[in-house]
């Protein structure tokens, strides 16, 4: 029997290792090169985000050149491939995810949030980077022909006051969010003011997105001749004229707005603003979506169309006065007194009509009315006190109807009300009542008026006067001469009603 063949027994191979990857470090080495610049104020915060939204694809293609390179490099040791790895991936992921959310974030209108968060002037130093101020000054004679001044100014105050020279005057104060102190500096240069002249208009433009997207705000103070018109258009920022002799017209946004002492026309056009406008010879023209309205000492008419957030204050309106809104539809001659008007409530007293007003879910109050009356409302009570009768019609659903007519009044009810009952100080009037139904007929007096009162689920109320919510209101006093005392006053006495 032959012996077995014996083979050579081979040692075992060693283990293979894989090479590290350098794609985990090189990646560690960039970002904290990125943070490293942010910190030493050498690039923005902002810059630094806006380069990430555009390049963010470039971390993608270095990271698929390391992989390939080692790749390469272990094909000629001879030795696996390593791959990408569950970490490899989770970064990929990182990576793609946040560049997305950065490139849609680099398309938002950040000027347009910045407005809508609120953010003015004295935030640039906390958001933007630190504050610096920049004072200007500008002056030129007007030139022949010149009537009206436009100012374009998109972020900053403007106000706008009377001359005593046939100059304009232009002061500007300036802040300017920035990095450093050089950076302001360029950008302080690249939004100067300018004054310019075509044909009758001169033109102020503020030049406030001469630097970009950084945030520069110009508070302008212009002194022009009171003669001339006025057009500004603000983006954001307070508004102020004070005497005119010539119209005025301002387009703002997100701001208050006050105009006083104008011997012409007054026009606005605001958005999420406030209005004060007083002492105005001319027609008042208000429109947009406004917070705070305040309307007083106009000797034309007002009109004021749009959306009214919080309130608004009539006072002393010559003409013909009209308002509406999605919720409110009034109009009447004129107001000796006050109007207010709020979301939930309308007062008003020393109005002359014809006052048709139509609105709903609101409490109306109106006193010492002069003239024809038509009220249309729901969700509320109504309260008319009439100083001068006129023809009076309003009808009303859940809320109460009470009608103060002046005792010597010569008048003609028709009154109905369902579920709610009627009642009267005028015995002349028949009421009856069947099963939720109640009615009111009868003259009183000469009847020349005609009253005509309509309610759901509520009651109707007919009553007198009273002769002080009848009154004009009384004049201020007339203080005393010098070295001379008034003497006591009078007793008054009014003639009882019977």
């Amino acid at each position: 029997m032959s012996n077995p063949v014996q083979y050579p027994v081979q040692a075992p191979l060693p283990p293979q290792r894989h090479r590290r990857s350098f794609a985990g470090p090189f990646v560690l080495i960039v970002v904290g090169f990125v943070f490293l610049l942010g910190n030493l104020h050498w690039l923005s915060w902002m810059r630094l985000g806006t380069l990430f939204a555009h390049y963010w694809p470039a971390l993608l293609i270095l990271w698929g050149v390391i992989k390939l390179i080692e790749y390469q490099q272990a094909q000629r040791d001879g030795v696996p491939a390593r791959g990408i790895g569950a970490g490899g991936i989770l970064l990929v992921i990182v990576i793609v995810v946040f560049g997305l959310m950065a490139t849609q974030a680099s398309r938002f209108n950040w000027g347009e949030i910045r407005d809508n968060m609120n953010i003015d002037g004295n935030d640039f130093g906390d958001i933007f980077g630190e504050k610096y101020n920049f004072d200007d000054h500008l002056e030129q004679d007007i030139a022949a022909g010149a009537t009206s001044l436009r100012v374009n100014n998109d972020q900053g105050a403007v106000r706008v006051s009377d001359a005593t020279d046939n100059k304009i005057t232009v002061v500007v104060r300036k802040r300017v969010g920035a990095e450093n102190q050089s950076d302001a500096d360029k950008y302080n240069q690249q939004t100067k003011p300018t004054i310019t002249t075509t044909g009758g208009m001169l033109t102020v433009d503020a030049k406030t997105h001469g630097a970009g997207d950084h945030p520069v705000q110009s508070d302008l103070d212009i002194s022009i001749p009171r003669k001339m018109e006025l057009h500004i258009t603000s983006r954001r920022g307070d508004v102020s004229v004070n005497g005119r002799n010539g119209d005025v017209e301002i387009n703002s946004q997100h701001g208050e707005v006050a105009v006083e002492d104008v011997t012409g026309n007054v026009k606005l056009n605001l958005d999420k603003s406030s209005a004060r406008v007083e002492q105005i010879t001319g027609d008042v023209h208000i429109s947009g979506r406004l917070n705070q309205v305040t309307v007083a000492d106009v000797k034309g008419a007002a009109q004021l169309e749009g959306e009214f957030g919080e309130s608004v204050k009539l006072s002393r309106i010559t003409k013909n006065v009209n308002f509406k809104s999605s919720r409110t539809d009034l109009e009447f001659s004129r107001i000796e007194g006050d109007l207010d008007l709020d979301s939930d409530d309308l007062h008003a007293d020393q109005i002359i009509g014809p006052v048709h007003l139509t609105t709903r879910s609101k409490q109306i109050r109106l006193e010492g009315v002069s003239g024809d009356v038509r009220v249309q409302n729901e969700n509320g009570g109504v309260e008319v006190s009439m100083r001068s009768l006129g023809n009076v019609q309003i009808d009303n659903r859940n809320g109460e109807i009470n009608l103060a007519v002046p005792d010597k009044a010569g008048f003609r009810v028709d009154a109905r009300t369902r579920d709610g009952e009627i009642q009267s100080d005028f015995a002349e009037l028949k009421i009856e009542t069947h099963d939720r139904e109640a009615k009111a007929n009868g003259s009183v007096g000469n009847a020349t008026s005609h009253i005509v009162l309509n309610n759901e689920h509520d009651g109707i109320e007919i009553r007198r006067a009273l002769k002080a919510s009848l009154a004009p209101p009384a004049p201020p006093p007339v203080p005393a001469k010098p070295g001379r005392s008034l003497p006591p006053p009078k007793a008054k006495v009014e003639p009882t009603d019977n």
